[in-house]
């Protein structure tokens, strides 16, 4: 497998690269780096595709998250989880969101608009990962239930990039 060097600077109207760092600097202040999200990548693709690496998922990744509609999902979820941790939200909002409330579905919404963007094999990666909640989804679900930490965008989000990576693994190098 031949791997390509993603470059954040080729001109696409749906990619966004300041954004990009602006980004990948907000997950890593959340706990979340891309090589974790890669490593979950990896995971979910190595079955499919034997000769698969992390860096190879890892550029994946950055092609999901350079796209500006992925950003936008992105940067909306990781700033209610700071406002709720904040309690600068109103109630009944506030609670849900802290509590990570099962029937408020607002954060899979949310999630399933960046698998949107690869396809229907991303709705069933990200069901898959959401449901087992594997890897760094786990550690960031069991990290949201402790006092004053609110992650209930940030596990879905982490999934939608892994599961929308892992679709973009698969259009590429199916059989």
């Amino acid at each position: 497998m031949q791997v390509k060097k993603i470059d954040k600077d080729t001109e696409n109207r749906f990619n966004d690269a300041t954004k990009f760092d602006v980004v990948k600097k907000r997950l890593s202040e959340r706990g979340v780096e891309l090589i974790d999200i890669a490593e979950l990548t990896c995971e979910l693709q190595k079955q499919y595709v034997p000769n698969i690496t992390v860096e190879i998922c890892l550029q994946h990744i950055e092609r999901v998250v350079l796209k500006r509609e992925v950003q936008h999902a992105i940067l909306t979820g990781l700033e209610l989880d700071i406002l709720a941790e904040q309690g600068k939200l109103t109630e009944p909002l506030l609670s849900m969101l802290n509590n990570d409330y099962g029937l408020y579905g607002i954060d899979e919404v949310l999630a399933l608009s960046i698998v949107n963007v690869y396809g229907s094999i991303g709705f069933t990666n990200f069901g898959y990962v959401d449901k087992l909640k594997p890897g760094i989804i786990g550690r960031l679900d069991e990290e949201g239930k402790a006092e004053g930490r609110c992650n209930t965008f940030l596990d879905d989000i982490v999934g939608a990039i892994a599961a929308a990576a892992a679709s973009s693994i698969a259009h590429k190098y199916s059989v």
